[in-house]
């Protein structure tokens, strides 16, 4: 078994472990978080880790270098020492180099440090003695950024520290990406535990708010066929492009030109704050747009809505709450709300 560990967006952590724990020969040990990224430490079999660097939920991969502790010696170098060991290390490198590519002798480098207290010492002061442990270890090594092979070296809970080599890059993150983009899209890997909240395929999707699409390509990989509207032509545009297997149109996310009962399941990221506001009383507004989706959305469906806030009078008696997922988003407090249609 191989020790390795994801990243994800803060709060999808749970949803990662079970995620690995779906994949054959995958096993999820332990769990945290760096201060950025909820973390999943796992151990994977061989003919498991094509699958890991696969997860749709999870924004990077690595193959576990080494642990340590604070406890057992609270100083940068100590630590250093304790993690970088050559022998540890030589395994991990086998398996980056099977994962991404073949090593040469003198690979360029770089070490990425996360630490949930400065108050023993400075994070560039563990990332400076990590990065002297690599160059003693191998010594035709140069450091470089953007590099090769990256080192991360992460406090994932409090005094318990962990490094690994990434194996993933923004493909991964980005889910190979998009054609257009648009300030402020949401991240692929939200757009993917969404759809996954909203169950297994069954008929039609819709985003009355799809914005750029990425909601509709998550959508469509995951089997459901696919409808998206939005009130900005611009958007619709981008949708189109972004997700050409989808029937998207320009419309009013109030008023939705869908027969009572019409679709499978309705996912959405409503747009709030200043970019993507809404104009007039933002509580009407979300009354009349959930009012909808339970109008258009089947019994026994579900309503998948990222949104800060979904106060209670706004959300019609025909939805009931089936959970709630509280996630971090460039540093911001939001929610991904699950209702079923009930009826």
């Amino acid at each position: 078994m191989t020790r390795m560990f994801a990243t994800a967006v803060p709060g999808l952590g749970p949803m990662v472990g079970r995620e690995l724990g779906r994949l054959p020969g995958v096993v999820a040990r332990d769990s945290g978080f760096d201060g950025r990224s909820d973390v999943v430490l796992f151990e994977a079999e061989r003919g498991s880790r094509s699958a890991v660097v696969d997860l749709g939920l999870a924004e990077d991969v690595f193959v576990e270098v080494g642990r340590t502790l604070r406890s057992d010696g609270d100083r940068p170098g100590w630590i250093a020492g304790r993690v970088w060991r050559p022998e540890r290390v030589q395994r991990a490198l086998s398996v980056w180099a099977e994962e991404v590519r073949p090593l040469s002798g003198a690979m360029t480098f770089r070490v990425i440090a996360r630490v949930l207290q400065e108050r023993s010492f400075l994070r560039t002061e563990l990332r400076q003695q990590v990065t002297r442990a690599v160059q003693r270890d191998r010594p035709r090594w140069r450091v470089e950024d953007p590099a090769q092979v990256e080192v991360w070296v992460i406090e994932y809970a409090a005094g318990r520290f962990v490094v690994g080599l990434r194996l993933s890059d923004q493909r991964m993150r980005q889910h190979d990406g998009r054609v257009v983009e648009r300030e402020g899209a949401l991240r692929p890997t939200v757009a993917r535990a969404m759809v996954a909240l909203a169950g297994e395929p069954r008929g039609v999707l819709l985003d009355p708010c799809c914005g750029s699409g990425t909601i509709l390509g998550e959508a469509l990989a995951a089997g459901w066929r696919v409808r998206g509207l939005d009130i900005d032509p611009e958007a619709v545009r981008a949708a189109r492009r972004n997700a050409p297997g989808a029937d998207v149109r320009v419309g009013d996310a109030r008023c939705l030109e869908v027969a009572d009962h019409g679709v499978g399941a309705s996912v959405s990221n409503l747009p709030f704050g200043q970019r993507y506001g809404v104009q007039g009383d933002p509580d009407g507004w979300l009354r009349s747009v959930l009012g909808e989706l339970a109008r258009v959305t089947r019994p026994g469906g579900r309503v998948v809505l990222l949104h800060p806030r979904l106060p209670h009078p706004v959300v019609p008696g025909t939805l009931r709450m089936r959970d709630r997922v509280r996630i971090r988003l460039l540093g911001l407090e939001t929610t991904i709300w699950v209702y079923d249609r009930t009826g």
